[in-house]
């Protein structure tokens, strides 16, 4: 089974890594560390996590064994909303790079294609309701143009964005001289990407699926800032259970299996060692095409979407580019 996809960039990127969302400390770099000795070769964070030094403590470990070597790995972090202006990009994987302890990455990413104020340039207090304080000059024909550039620096091997709608994503392949090789979007059961899917497939674009368990662990953090969220079950939901039971699986690895026989890249995020080496025993099985039938037909469209944005990050849908449908006000 391929465990691998070809990036149009000429580059190959393992189906399966893991995702550093949601943890900081020794607890992310031993994730980190366990990970790549259990066979991850792929290891997926961001500037905005704050943990890209512990992410690097974890490969400099792994690697510290001699049983893989940075070669050996995919790594991928992201352009944050506070640097999505072109004089910004640069000093960003820069900063990046230095946290990780890396020459390069594998794969660089526009982490969201709404534009941020940093508080220092902030001209009056930070707004007392916690509402993001946005950059409404967001120009994602330059921010791109600068990406480009970082894989003319040999900074990143790949470049692609994140959270971005159609009519983005295709704006940007129109000027590409350098088109994106990846998409990360939330992907998973209840929201399937259909129409994204075949955009990507059309210009040769991969897709990352993030939150492909719906993100279960969330609802703590969100709870903490005081946001109520009522979360998708996929691990109980009873198609799920009855595949998993079929096939002696985790519903865990049905849902990503599900993902990656579609030739989806999955980031599960885990800290926990067996869950870690549980979700990734994902090549020793295939679904059959009644499972696929039967977890293809759980797809709820656009009300599958977990990630709204508005909810933990109040004003954001206020941005020009915010990608997806605001909220209602009815």
């Amino acid at each position: 089974m391929a465990t691998t996809v070809q990036l149009n960039s000429g580059h190959k990127m393992p189906l399966l890594g893991l995702g550093c969302w949601r943890a900081v400390g020794d607890e992310i770099s031993t994730a980190v560390e366990t990970a790549l000795l259990a066979g991850y070769r792929h290891i997926d964070t961001a500037e905005l996590y704050h943990n890209e030094a512990d992410v690097g403590r974890g490969i400099k470990a792994a690697i510290a064994t001699g049983k893989l070597t940075r070669s050996d790995l995919f790594v991928v972090t992201k352009l944050p909303s506070v640097a999505m202006r072109p004089e910004r990009v640069e000093p960003s994987l820069r900063r990046s790079l230095a946290a990780l302890g890396l020459d390069s990455v594998d794969l660089y990413l526009v982490h969201s294609p709404v534009g941020a104020l940093e508080r220092s340039e902030l001209t009056s207090p930070p707004p007392e309701d916690g509402r993001m304080p946005l950059h409404h000059g967001t120009d994602l024909i330059a921010v791109w143009k600068e990406m480009e550039r970082m894989v003319s620096l040999r900074l990143a091997k790949s470049i692609g964005v994140s959270n971005y709608n159609e009519r983005q994503l295709l704006k940007t392949v129109a000027i590409a001289t350098i088109p994106p090789a990846v998409l990360q979007v939330e992907c998973h059961v209840y929201f399937q990407q259909l129409k994204m899917r075949e955009v990507c497939k059309k210009h040769n674009i991969a897709i990352t699926a993030y939150a492909p368990l719906a993100s279960p662990g969330r609802k703590v953090l969100y709870e903490k800032r005081g946001v109520k969220i009522e979360l998708p079950d996929l691990l109980n939901n009873p198609v799920v259970r009855l595949v998993a039971e079929k096939h002696k699986r985790t519903a865990a690895q049905v849902l990503l299996r599900f993902l990656v026989q579609q030739d989806i890249i999955v980031i599960p995020k885990s800290t926990n060692a067996g869950r870690i080496k549980e979700n990734g025993d994902l090549f020793s099985f295939k679904l059959d095409e009644v499972d696929m039938g039967a977890l293809r037909l759980l797809d709820q469209g656009e009300a599958g979407r977990s990630f709204k944005f508005y909810d933990s990050f109040p004003g954001v849908d206020e941005h020009p580019e915010f990608p997806f449908p605001v909220k209602s006000t009815a």
